[in-house]
């Protein structure tokens, strides 16, 4: 019985020196729609990324490496992905979210459907050669509305997703069409809280005021994270237990 008891003091004492389960790491890549913003205490513009951290407890590691003004192909080109999966362990995350940018074809960054199709599939791939996990979503919807209904803007670039996703098997959000329903709920002109809109004079930043549509204010970041945090809550993905009960206030 003192054998045992000393056996049992011993291993109680090794885990308590037991080395703490590395944390998940949740790495973003994307556009300005989920990229962080600076100066967040006076800036009233936000990416979705910046407000997720708020929905996730201790375990998980946020490392939001999406950036104003990205597509695919630039994302590519400017190493910035090669940073990303140098530092990706197995048991990671990767959530992609691309399109705004791809879609200005007329410009050095656009990308055709085609090489925003394929550079997805880069991403993925590369990923689960890790042993990480890549979540691919559509992009973000913007304000537009005709006749008091909401319209796409982004043409074939959200079926590309879907239909890689489906070939690959890949984790997915459509927040395109979920974005639109936010959108829809708050109704046409309530909306407008969602995205950068400020009257002349109401913030510095903006002294003549701004009308934007694609980008989000803190209310609409919320939101937007609030998408991607219902998913995690219904998909088997591994995420779930990491979520708060309560999230905590930004």
């Amino acid at each position: 019985m003192r054998r045992l008891s000393l056996l049992l003091v011993a291993c109680l004492t090794l885990a308590g020196f037991a080395p703490a389960a590395a944390p998940v790491t949740l790495y973003l890549i994307g556009d300005s729609t989920m990229a962080d913003k600076p100066d967040p205490e006076h800036n009233p513009e936000r990416g979705w990324g910046q407000a997720l951290p708020r929905f996730l407890d201790g375990t998980v590691v946020v490392r939001n490496h999406a950036v104003n003004g990205r597509s695919t192909r630039s994302f590519i080109a400017e190493g910035r992905w090669d940073s990303v999966r140098v530092r990706l362990r197995k048991g990671d995350y990767v959530v992609i979210q691309f399109g705004h940018n791809d879609e200005k074809v007329n410009t050095p960054i656009g990308t055709s459907p085609a090489e925003y199709g394929a550079n997805l599939s880069r991403f993925v791939d590369e990923v689960r050669e890790k042993d990480a996990t890549p979540i691919l979503l559509t992009p973000t919807a913007r304000r537009l509305f005709e006749n008091d209904t909401i319209t796409d803007s982004h043409g074939a670039y959200p079926d590309v997703v879907r239909t890689l996703r489906k070939q690959k098997k890949v984790p997915f959000v459509d927040m395109l069409e979920k974005s639109e329903q936010v959108i829809g709920r708050y109704g046409q002109d309530s909306s407008a809280v969602l995205y950068l809109h400020l009257p002349p004079g109401q913030h510095p930043n903006y002294p003549n005021g701004v009308d934007d549509n694609t980008h989000f204010s803190p209310l609409g970041a919320r939101e937007m994270a609030g998408i991607f945090v219902d998913y995690i809550r219904a998909a088997d993905i591994g995420l779930r237990a990491h979520l708060r009960s309560c999230p905590a206030r930004s």
